[in-house]
């Protein structure tokens, strides 16, 4: 069993809440509420955590907003990702001519994350913002997968089966389906669901009491109910329309492996093939674009 720190998790728990509301500052009251903390305990972690600047407290209201520290963190994480400085005019471009809302997405060995958003959120990354995080387990991340390493995409596939607690060979087919379509074409098409749906609502409602084992259990539930329903979307008839949530394009920088997807979202209600084929085409011309400005070609 993988280890545990209990206070590391607090302390982590303040800041995913603050991140998650940025423009919201909290007192200490309001925080021991929503975090569900001893308040003696969570006045002394914001205390340390405002005394090496990674929080500010407003002199007068006594309320905590992210300090300064915290931009170093993120100018040090952003010099990771130095293709986002070049996604912003790309992607507000493009949500202006398409209309429709865009998000970037990052993958770590156990997450999926959502970095940033341009434009119109979907519902569901409305509910938690910035800092989403979802399982990097089939199907979710398949973006990714499909241009990753075999070992990556057995250790993907690994994960969902072990996340029903058997292996299911129906599944599993229908996962390897699913990426060599995205490969062959180049980018994902996912599906709304009942699963998204249910997520939502359960992110709204966790917003108001925060609580990061709640939102992992929440994504892992969400990742589970994926396995049992249509999710993506394998062939796409120009003429034909589809209730799409997501339309996901990898951008490929270090070593020839997707470091982040472009996702368009808020396509509003049903679209034609053709419509999904523009916009993945014009996302994709936006993704070479970026990845030579990265690249300084």
């Amino acid at each position: 069993m993988a280890l545990f720190s209990q206070p590391t998790a607090r302390a982590l728990a303040i800041l995913d809440l603050l991140m998650a509301n940025p423009h919201q500052a909290f007192g200490l009251t309001e925080m021991t509420r929503r975090l569900n903390l001893n308040k003696a305990t969570c006045h002394a972690i914001l205390t340390t955590m405002a005394n090496y600047g990674f929080l500010v407290q407003h002199p007068k209201t006594k309320a905590y907003r992210l300090g300064p520290s915290i931009i170093a963190a993120g100018n040090a994480a952003f010099a990771q990702f130095p293709v986002l400085e070049y996604a912003r005019p790309e992607l507000e471009s493009l949500q202006q001519d398409l209309d429709v809302g865009f998000a970037v997405t990052g993958r770590s060995k156990q997450h999926m994350v959502l970095l940033a958003l341009y434009g119109k959120a979907q519902p569901l990354i409305d509910s938690f913002q910035l800092g989403l995080r979802l399982p990097n387990t089939a199907p979710v991340a398949a973006c990714f997968t499909a241009f990753s390493p075999a070992k990556h995409l057995e250790a993907w596939l690994s994960r969902a089966h072990e996340s029903r607690g058997e292996y299911n060979e129906k599944l599993d087919q229908k996962l390897r389906v699913a990426l060599i379509a995205i490969r062959a074409r180049g980018y994902e098409v996912t599906l709304k669901t009942k699963a998204e749906v249910k997520l939502t609502k359960e992110l709204a409602r966790i917003h108001t009491s925060w609580s990061l084992t709640e939102l992992e259990d929440a994504a892992n539930r969400y990742q589970h109910d994926l396995c049992d329903e249509y999710f993506h979307l394998d062939r796409i008839d120009p003429k034909a329309k589809y209730d799409v949530s997501t339309i996901s394009v990898p951008v490929f920088i270090e070593n020839k492996l997707p470091v982040m997807c472009f996702v368009a979202g808020s396509l509003g209600g049903q679209v034609t093939g053709a419509r999904i084929e523009e916009i993945a085409a014009r996302i994709k011309a936006s993704a070479d674009r970026i990845t030579a400005l990265a690249e300084g070609t």
